[in-house]
């Protein structure tokens, strides 16, 4: 086995160094990007770093990418093309220290970590800790995250705190997509997609004037695959994809002074069961005893498992909003702005959580959310001073039924009772900011920035919790209920500087703060988990050189260190039911203490000849408890823990040549090469009866180091209005996991997932 990891070691070398592979986030900025002219820029050939500065808005406020003093990657449409990105998580590996991949036992939620900060739980009550925006425009659900990459603009990732500028849950960071927005040019773009599992895909977008004043856009797209995980025995599989969307928009711009921009945009997904791996054999509930002997942490995964044949074979999401971005110049230097936005998520998720026949962790989540935002904007760009300064309201409401099936979990000392719990819940909440970030050149050169964000949220939680069995043990316990409200403030201050020795070179350092909000848990069925958690905090530490060395090589190094205090932690646990003295499950948050991050980030892009492109992102990560209060283990501590989804290393190598082949068009030969060292995949990653200071982990909730290789090659006409291109994606199938689960007070559940194995596919573009 060590051997054979080896070779792929190699072999995933070989391909980065050989294929000189495709190219990265601050590669991104080698390619021209135009808002008016997009098919301008996608003519241009890869070229060097003076050939296109990508200008970004990370900071609300346009500046370019270069020019930003924190930690910024940027893709333009081409770059995604060359990271193979389709949706949101193909941005893993292409930013240093990011985590982006499907959320767990779901096919339309992301777990989403920036440097060793996130939340991978998709439960309603769980805030996300790295904000997702479109348009500005806030996703407050990790739930419908998981978005095609559909006619944008460009994608920014933000690490570290973004507390000032975008608020409450960006503790972690920020992903902001910009899509594009109609103009007076007509553009319009085509593209089929056919390749393994059956893939088919289809997208198309058109834009262009309706008149001088007004123009208008839309862009559809299906997107569908079999399931490369197989239940051989019930004949049917799971992990497929079944997606699609539309967005259409609509500018108008009636002055010079004014712009209104409308969008309105639909997506639903209908997959089948998105499954994992059970990790070790379950156990009944009373009485302890096996009622399904399963290898201990087992090393292999060969695509296949078993569920449950009662539970419905299906995921469904529905989401819609609408959206209005009003811009109103009311001179050259002062801009207001207007946000306002409405957004509807229903979701019906059948999870079969411990991935066996048996009715254990069988359950159902339907979700009904709906927010409304509004965002008053003002922008000042006048001579050494830029500023932005704004007001936020947002109003979120989400209903949630649940029914959790476990006719197999209580055990035959009750008689082999049947067990279901539903579960009705509301939260309402109501959050409100007022912000202002400044910048100023106090000597040219030299720039101070500096602000403050104030927010207020209230919540208001309702819950009942209902059991129904042929036990009347338990029939006999009375309906649960979880009431509660409250409200919590914070300030979020941001510092920084910068000084740029030249056009090249800028130094930067830059202090950050950023909260996640508090909350309930949202699995509270006993008087011991009604718990209420308090705010997340950090106090982040940046400082970074971004450089461009001639006009071939661009550079930029970042170093970090992160205090992160009130860290809130989903913890399972079994106690005695007060009314039957039955053990009974328990699930609960608290928050945990503290912890340290620290390390060091490398984004590189390099062109030595024309048509030639090298690049790598390096991340480093130590992260570490340095409290962790939990009186179940011994010594009352549990520090000596690994923090989930923290890997030390994430290195990306990537290459592209671009062949000039005259009048016959161009040809690119690219490829890439991604590495995640060993990583826990959950936060309950020890058992609790470990001596302090001793190795007791569950080996199967980590993920041991791996490569994964991608390549492609693409022609395209001369004036690159159509393109024909082979992909190929972790071209070695290596098996590798993503994440992971502990839910061991319920049947001892433990339960991993997996990334695609080898695809392929075959991709047709023709724009105009």
């Amino acid at each position: 086995m060590i051997q054979r990891t080896k070779i792929r070691t190699f072999f995933a070398l070989g391909v980065a160094a050989a294929a000189l592979i495709a190219s990265p986030a601050s590669a991104a900025a080698f390619q021209p990007e135009a808002d008016e002219d997009a098919q301008a820029a996608e003519a241009q050939p890869a070229g060097n770093v003076e050939e296109g500065e990508m200008v970004v808005t990370a900071r609300r406020t346009e500046e370019t990418l270069q020019t930003v003093p924190g930690s910024v990657s940027a893709f333009g449409e081409r770059a995604l093309e060359r990271i193979q990105a389709q949706d949101t998580t193909g941005l893993q590996g292409a930013v240093p220290n990011l985590n982006i991949v499907q959320g767990r036992g779901s096919s339309n939620a992301t777990n989403i970590y920036i440097r060793g900060v996130g939340q991978p739980d998709a439960l309603q009550t769980f805030d996300p800790a790295v904000g997702v925006y479109i348009d500005g425009v806030y996703y407050s659900r990790i739930r419908g995250t998981q978005l095609d990459l559909l006619d944008l603009q460009r994608v920014e990732v933000l690490r570290g705190p973004q507390g000032t500028l975008y608020g409450k849950n960006t503790i972690g960071g920020a992903l902001s997509l910009i899509t594009r927005r109609p103009g007076q040019e007509l553009r319009g773009q085509a593209s089929l997609t056919l390749g393994s599992y059956d893939q088919n895909e289809a997208r198309f977008s058109i834009s262009g004037p309706l008149s001088s004043t007004v123009a208008a856009g839309i862009a559809v797209m299906h997107a569908q695959r079999d399931g490369y995980v197989a239940d051989r025995v019930l004949d049917r599989d799971y992990n497929d994809r079944n997606t699609r969307a539309v967005r259409g928009s609509l500018a108008f711009t009636p002055t010079e002074r004014l712009r209104i921009d409308f969008t309105a945009d639909y997506s639903e997904d209908d997959a089948s069961l998105s499954t994992g791996q059970p990790l070790n054999s379950l156990t009944y509930l009373i009485g302890g005893g096996v009622a399904l002997a399963l290898p201990s942490n087992p090393t292999t995964y060969d695509f296949t498992v078993r569920t449950t044949a009662s539970l419905p074979n299906s995921t469904e999401l529905k989401h819609w909003g609408l959206a209005m971005n009003i811009a109103y110049d009311v001179s050259d230097a002062v801009t207001l702005r207007s946000i306002s936005s409405y957004r509807q998520l229903d979701t019906d998720d059948y999870v079969d959580i411990d991935a066996t026949q048996l009715e254990m962790g069988d359950v159902f989540v339907g979700v009904n959310q709906n927010q409304v935002s509004q965002e008053f904007q003002v922008n000042v760009n006048s001579g050494p001073l830029t500023a932005v300064a704004g007001l936020y309201f947002m109003r979120e409401r989400v209903e949630s039924h649940q029914e959790a099936y476990a006719d197999d979990l209580i055990g035959p000392l009750l008689g082999n009772p049947t067990f279901l719990r539903t579960i009705d819940d509301e939260l309402e909440t109501t959050s409100y900011a007022a912000y202002a970030n400044l910048s100023y050149e106090i000597v040219p050169n030299l720039r101070l920035s500096g602000g403050i964000r104030y927010t207020s949220e209230n919540k208001d939680y309702f819950r009942t919790t209902s059991t129904f069995s042929t036990s009347p043990l338990l029939t006999s316990v009375a309906p649960f209920e979880f009431v509660a409200e409250n409200t919590w403030d914070d300030f979020s201050p941001m510092a920084s500087i910068d000084y740029r020795f030249s056009d090249a070179v800028m130094i930067y350092a830059r202090y950050a703060r950023g909260f996640k909000s508090g909350g309930f848990n949202g699995r509270a069925n006993s008087v011991a988990e009604r718990t209420q958690y308090e705010p997340e905090t950090m106090n982040s530490f940046e400082a970074g050189i971004r450089s461009t060395i001639g006009d071939q090589l661009r550079l930029n190094v970042t170093g970090f260190y992160n205090d992160y205090r009130n860290f809130q932690a989903r913890v399972s646990g079994t106690g005695l039911d007060p009314v039957t003295n039955l053990p009974s499950p328990q699930l609960s948050v608290l928050n945990a203490g503290e912890l340290s991050m620290k390390g060091f980030e490398v984004e590189a892009a390099w062109t030595p000849v024309p048509g030639l492109l090298i690049d790598t992102q390096i991340g480093y990560l130590d992260a570490q408890y340095e409290e962790f209060n939990d009186i179940r283990f011994p010594g009352g501590s549990r520090a000596f823990q690994t923090p989930a989804f923290a890997p030390e290393w994430t290195i990306r190598i990537g290459g592209q040549y671009e062949a000039n082949l005259g009048s016959a068009g161009f040809l690119t030969f690219g490829g890439q090469a991604r590495y995640r060292s060993e990583m826990a995949l959950a936060v309950d990653n020890t058992f609790i009866n470990g001596a302090v200071g001793t190795t007791t982990r569950i080996d199967g909730l980590f993920s041991d180091a791996y490569w994964i290789a991608d390549a492609r090659i693409v022609w395209e006409t001369r004036d690159r209005n159509f393109a024909l291109g082979l992909y190929g994606q972790n071209l070695f199938d290596e098996v590798y996991k993503t994440e992971g689960q502990d839910f061991s007070s319920i049947g001892s559940i433990r339960t991993v997932y997996y990334g695609a194995p080898m695809t392929w596919h075959v991709k047709g573009t023709f724009r105009f």
